[in-house]
């Protein structure tokens, strides 16, 4: 998620990569007409908010697996909600390093501007947005007691989930925390950073590490940041070169190393994880490219690509408030009704949280609660700024 820029990757202005670019990979500005390889007449890479639109509906529909459709009993026969399990966890290796490797081509430039330039706006603005969101998270999440998720249910819990082992709002968290240190460590070369930060994913896989609360997942995902950033001429390189028989070579490889993940323990191999993870991404991006040329399923994708951030921190209050109204109500449900709705409750039900999540948004939106996305501006000439960049 999952996870959104309004601002520029590259102008320090406020926005989250998630959520959509003002400026392109390339500097330009943003677009509509879309090329053969997912550019546009402006500039904007059109494959990038494909992708990221793609990457925040799998984050939904994960989290709508694991920890709704999965937690209701539907006794049923035939094994439907372990096929949707697998199905989820074989999309794993790909969500979050694709979303980390387009945040990281977005802050190639940003690293090498002065702090007083961008400490506020890649620093300072996600960690105000994760506190505050953990804050909200806490507060609802303790009307749904048992609904399965990470929660602070005291203040030294809250505290470990600022600092040390983040909630289900990682992401935020770790934009920051990569942000720095890609920048403070920018004289390094890139091989030395990349071969560090895979070491550490690869150490993070076998499991010799502690990782509480997703902690794991910052420890897995740096490499792919730093990858994004500096390696972004060859993945625009790739995204450029994308034709159909790469893509499904790129299909095949991705699809035998998740099952082979899936099916077997030699993910927790050091390497292993990242390796496939790094063909995940190869294939996301192809993917994102070819759906370009496919407007009425790219445009869609594109926008919430554009909007992910009110996605993200909104949809898991969300999930947790539907699933403590329509859990229990559906395994009280007869054998055949529970069987009719198996095969397509994760899509139902992801598609219900994505729309109520912007539906918030809007709300919230025309509440003037725009500070809820966005830092608030230190002068009172900044607000106008600022409420636009918290609209998208």
């Amino acid at each position: 998620m999952p996870v959104g820029e309004s601002g520029s990757a590259h102008s320090g202005q406020s926005g989250l990569v998630p959520v959509g670019e003002a400026e392109s990979a390339n500097g330009g500005r943003s677009g509509s007409v879309h090329d053969r390889h997912g550019g546009s007449a402006g500039g904007r890479l059109a494959w990038a908010d494909v992708a990221k639109g793609g990457c925040i509906v799998l984050v939904l529909l994960w989290h709508v697996i694991m920890k709704d459709y999965l937690q209701i009993e539907w006794r049923l026969a035939v094994p439907v909600p372990g096929a949707w399990g697998a199905f989820g966890e074989l999309l794993l290796p790909m969500r979050m390093p694709l979303f980390f490797t387009i945040s990281g081509m977005f802050a190639a430039a940003a690293v090498h501007r002065p702090w007083r330039a961008v400490a506020r706006s890649r620093v300072a603005k996600f960690l105000y947005l994760y506190a505050l969101w953990l804050l909200i998270h806490t507060a609802v999440l303790a009307f749904a007691p048992d609904f399965p998720t990470d929660r602070a249910s005291s203040v030294g819990q809250l505290l470990a989930q600022l600092t040390i082992t983040p909630s289900n709002l990682w992401y935020l968290y770790a934009l920051a925390l990569y942000f720095v240190l890609a920048k403070a460590l920018r004289r390094v070369h890139p091989a030395v950073l990349l071969g560090a930060a895979g070491t550490l994913a690869a150490v993070a896989a076998t499991g010799l590490l502690d990782t509480p609360g997703n902690r794991g997942g910052l420890y897995q995902n740096l490499v792919f940041f730093l990858a994004g950033l500096h390696l972004r001429p060859y993945v625009l390189r790739w995204a450029q070169a994308v034709t159909g028989r790469r893509l499904l070579l790129a299909a095949a490889a991705y699809g035998i190393g998740s099952a082979v993940l899936l099916a077997t323990d030699v993910g927790r191999l050091p390497g292993v994880a990242v390796l496939v993870s790094t063909v995940a991404v190869l294939f996301g991006i192809a993917g994102a490219v070819r759906l370009t040329r496919w407007p009425v399923v790219a445009e869609p994708l594109a926008a919430l690509g554009r909007h992910t951030l009110p996605i993200y921190v909104i949809h898991m209050p969300v999930l947790a408030l539907l699933h403590l109204l329509i859990a229990d109500r559906v395994a009280d449900l007869d054998e055949p009704a529970r069987l009719a709705l198996a095969f397509g409750f994760p899509f139902t039900l992801t598609v219900a949280v994505l729309a109520l999540s912007l539906g918030v948004h809007r709300t919230l939106l025309a509440a003037r609660a725009w500070w809820l996305f966005d830092l608030p501006a230190r002068r009172r000439a900044d607000l106008p700024a600022r409420r636009e960049a918290a609209s998208t």
